[in-house]
């Protein structure tokens, strides 16, 4: 009885200690990736601000090409919305809204994922380049007071990160073979 009274008592203070450890963890979680894309800034800026545009580039659309999708609000820019629902679990169900839109330069967007608590949103910023459009797709998560959600928030630049990478380079494919017009 001694024994797995100790044994209690150490599993107990492991699980105090994960939890103490978890709220010096950072709540807010920052991924951000980049790519040069060799197409012209308002091929690439339309591409993602018309939301159904999605479906070509998007990494978690080829994950579930099955997924069922709704599109509301205006075909492109703020109020543009869609909701999704997948059986695959890396792509589950949830809603995207297009908030800003400035032409050619910054797309912003909030993001509801299933039931989870929190706010997501996420960002694209086009820059004109010698070579085409250098792209940046952002996420910024809040993981609340949640102890797991905020070991979660350690590796999810790696997890979405790549998703980020994927969807760059799907977005190459898609509007890449255009012409580059470089502004003098």
């Amino acid at each position: 009885m001694n024994l797995l009274k100790k044994v209690a008592l150490g599993l107990g203070a492991v699980v105090v200690l994960l939890t103490l450890v978890a709220y010096v963890l950072p709540r807010k979680v920052h991924v951000e990736r980049t790519q040069t894309i060799t197409a012209a800034p308002e091929a690439v800026f339309a591409q993602v601000n018309t939301l159904r545009n999605w479906e070509q580039w998007s990494p978690w659309h080829k994950l579930d090409p099955h997924m069922k999708l709704s599109y509301t609000g205006p075909a492109a820019g703020p109020g543009a919305s869609y909701a999704w629902t997948s059986a695959q679990r890396n792509v589950g169900t949830g809603l995207c809204t297009i908030t800003h839109s400035q032409p050619f330069s910054r797309i912003d967007t909030d993001l509801k994922f299933g039931e989870e608590a929190g706010k997501t949103t996420s960002y694209y910023l086009f820059e004109e380049a010698p070579e085409g459009t250098k792209v940046t797709w952002g996420m910024d998560l809040d993981m609340g007071l949640n102890p797991l959600g905020r070991y979660m928030g350690l590796l999810m630049d790696g997890m979405i990160g790549a998703d980020f990478e994927k969807g760059l380079h799907n977005l190459q494919q898609v509007v890449g073979s255009q012409p580059v017009t470089v502004a003098p």
